[in-house]
């Protein structure tokens, strides 16, 4: 793994926030289309998971890589190169499609997202204060989160079929490279480059670890599945532009929260509370009988969902020094692809069911919540009485 020690200098949010949301506008778009998009480019809808699993296979092997490109080309410059990447992943799909070559663009395509994410994450996280830290990775998530919201809305205004989809979301992807072309300071400056070994995974808090794979596991699935289910529930089908973004909007909407609670409190039973949460609101999606009911259950997944990662990053990287943040997020994003490649192939398995993609993301919500709370009692423990122990456990 590639590290790079970083001096700060300036610093600012601007850029990163500003093309992070177009990109995310953009992305989140282009996941709810692709497979509801399949029928009008004459592909089969079974092709849906493994264009997901494809996409964070994409993701895996760009974690492998982004830190050392960060390295030689500093953040502004590696920003612009990855949405160039990701743009023309875009274009491709509309020149060919075929199977094979929508399967390799999106690999593609998420190797250079994985880009965006340590370049953003990077920049962001690169402060000394724990606090600071929790402020901005929130920052930085209602960021993306919302820009993915805003981006489902696009199904219902602009819909899923022909090339205008596809101009829309070039478009935003070529604005979001405006940001870091114009804008030629606050990026932090590259000093040195070195390296970080994968048995570094070892030295970092254990629930941070297990809590992005199991992001991934779950929110794999449900960028890539979930549209279709939605769209496979008479009662639902006409919402299943609003009934996702409701899904990303619950994770803006819970940043806040998460940022307060996350430094005040142990973050393994703060991961293990959104588990249980996220399970119960999968038992309410199964039981609600109301579109209300079903909002509010979705709105509430998303919202536990989608708050794993932020917490578990934060977790990883305190206490670590700032030359190895970059380094840090580049292996948490391995870990989160691997859990997003694994997440839609097994639940696609499960698809065939009535039920199956509830069935799916209630296990494994649960599953961690009970691994939390055992990792949570037995530090609790190991340490005695305290809220959050020195090692973010």
């Amino acid at each position: 793994m590639s590290d790079v020690t970083v001096i700060r200098s300036g610093n600012g949010l601007m850029v990163p926030v500003a093309g992070l949301t177009l990109f995310a506008v953009a992305s989140g778009y282009l996941m709810s289309l692709l497979p509801l998009a399949l029928p009008h480019f004459q592909l089969s809808p079974t092709l849906a998971p493994y264009l997901a699993s494809a996409f964070y296979a994409g993701m895996l092997l760009g974690a492998l890589g982004s830190a050392r490109l960060v390295g030689r080309l500093g953040h502004r410059h590696a920003f612009v190169f990855f949405l160039l990447v990701l743009l023309g992943s875009v274009l491709g799909l509309l020149a060919l499609p075929l199977a094979p070559a929508w399967l390799g663009l999106r690999l593609l395509a998420g190797m250079a997202s994985a880009g965006v994410y340590v370049v953003v994450e990077s920049w962001l996280l690169l402060v000394d204060d724990d606090r600071q830290r929790a402020r901005r990775l929130g920052l930085y998530m209602a960021s993306l989160y919302g820009g993915s919201a805003l981006g489902q809305l696009g199904i219902g205004q602009l819909g899923t079929q022909g090339a205008l989809p596809f101009a829309a979301i070039l478009t935003l992807l070529a604005l979001a490279i405006l940001p870091p072309m114009l804008v030629r300071r606050g990026a932090p400056a590259i000093a040195v480059h070195h390296t970080l070994p994968m048995g570094a995974l070892r030295t970092i808090s254990r629930p941070a670890v297990i809590g992005c794979l199991v992001s991934g596991l779950v929110l794999g699935p449900l960028y890539g599945l979930m549209p279709l289910y939605i769209h496979g529930q008479p009662a639902l089908s006409d919402h299943t532009g609003q009934l996702m973004a409701l899904v990303i909007l619950g994770g803006m909407l819970v940043q806040p929260v998460t940022g307060y609670l996350s430094p005040r409190m142990s973050k393994t039973l703060l991961m293990a509370a959104l588990c249980g949460v996220g399970t119960l609101a999968v038992a309410g999606m199964l039981l609600a009988t109301t579109l209300a009911a079903e909002a509010a259950c979705y709105l509430l997944l998303g919202a536990c969902a989608f708050a794993l990662y932020p917490v578990a990053i934060t977790q990883a990287c305190q206490g670590q020094e700032s030359g190895s943040i970059v380094a840090i997020t580049e292996l948490m994003l391995l870990c989160y692809g691997i859990g997003s490649v694994t997440g839609p192939l097994v639940a696609g398995q499960m698809v065939p069911l009535k039920e199956g993609l509830p069935l799916y993301l209630g296990t494994a919500l649960a599953a961690t919540c009970i691994y939390m709370l055992i990792l949570a009692a037995r530090n609790a423990a190991t340490a005695g009485v305290r809220l959050d122990p020195p090692s973010g456990e």
